[in-house]
């Protein structure tokens, strides 16, 4: 259980998956089971919030993971956008069909065939996943940032925020009101007001100029979270710095699109 206390998981975590069966030797919230990220880190609050951190999946299936089921007890009742996290958490859950009498095993993504050899471990070491969404979710959590702007955060991440082409798909706006509020033709996403617009681009560019490092904007922002916590190196404590300069530049990016467009003010890059 190596790293979980920091910015991702450990080599050797990060390699491994269960493989489940009847669900009795699996932990349901720090084995990586379903999908390639445990969930106490895709799921990082609702882990906080429970009661029992080390049941397993067979204890959680017996009690119920459905909506409303005994497997969820939680140390308070949650919060709306928690709640919101713990249908997604549901639903992943959904098509999960346990196997009687058939025991879980581990299985080394690297070498599926052969199993843990130095030479994978060796390439898993060498080589560096340049995409990790899925990681994204957890790293909005960060015990020197206020609640709401990690709330903020994992709103963006999951593009749930209001920003004006989200507001026309759930009907809000009409499609005209749809345009970016610098007025150049593209739609307001979230992925082109905090990555391709061309006036808070410039901060990325400063920004990475400060710190004193280089690499190319991702695409998406997930991805662009990624990339720049890790940019300096995998040493936890510089990571967890990385982490704070992205939330805290995303904040500010938010909070300056609102007084230009409630406004009609704003703030110069510098």
């Amino acid at each position: 259980m190596d790293g979980l206390g920091g910015v991702g998981g450990g080599w050797f975590q990060e390699g491994v998956s269960q493989l489940v069966g009847d669900g009795a030797d699996t932990l349901f919230w720090h084995d990586a089971w379903l999908g390639a990220v445990p969930f106490c880190v895709r799921f990082r609050r609702l882990f906080e919030l429970a009661v029992d951190k080390s049941t397993m999946v067979a204890q959680m299936f017996s009690r119920g993971w459905e909506d409303g089921g005994e497997g969820w007890r939680w140390r308070r009742r949650l919060w709306v956008w928690e709640e919101e996290m713990l249908r997604e958490c549901i639903i992943l859950l959904r098509n999960v069909c346990l196997q009687i009498n058939v025991k879980d095993t581990w299985k080394w993504h690297m070498d599926t065939s052969a199993g843990y050899t130095v030479r994978s471990a060796y390439q898993l070491l060498t080589t560096q996943d340049t995409s990790h969404v899925e990681g994204a979710d957890a790293l909005v959590w960060h015990k020197h940032v206020p609640l709401k702007v990690s709330i903020f955060a994992w709103r963006l991440v999951k593009n749930r925020l209001p920003t004006q082409a989200n507001l026309v798909h759930r009907g809000i706006l009409s499609d005209a009101g749809a345009g970016c509020l610098c007025g150049c033709g593209n739609t307001e996403t979230s992925q082109h007001l905090f990555i391709s617009f061309d006036f808070y681009s410039t901060l990325w560019s400063q920004v990475r100029s400060w710190l004193g490092v280089s690499g190319p904007d991702s695409f998406t922002v997930p991805d662009h979270f990624y990339q720049l916590t890790h940019s300096a190196g995998g040493r936890r404590a510089k990571c967890s710095f990385m982490q704070l300069v992205w939330l805290i530049s995303v904040w500010i990016i938010w909070n300056d699109r609102n007084q230009r467009l409630f406004n009609n003010l704003g703030s110069s890059i510098d």
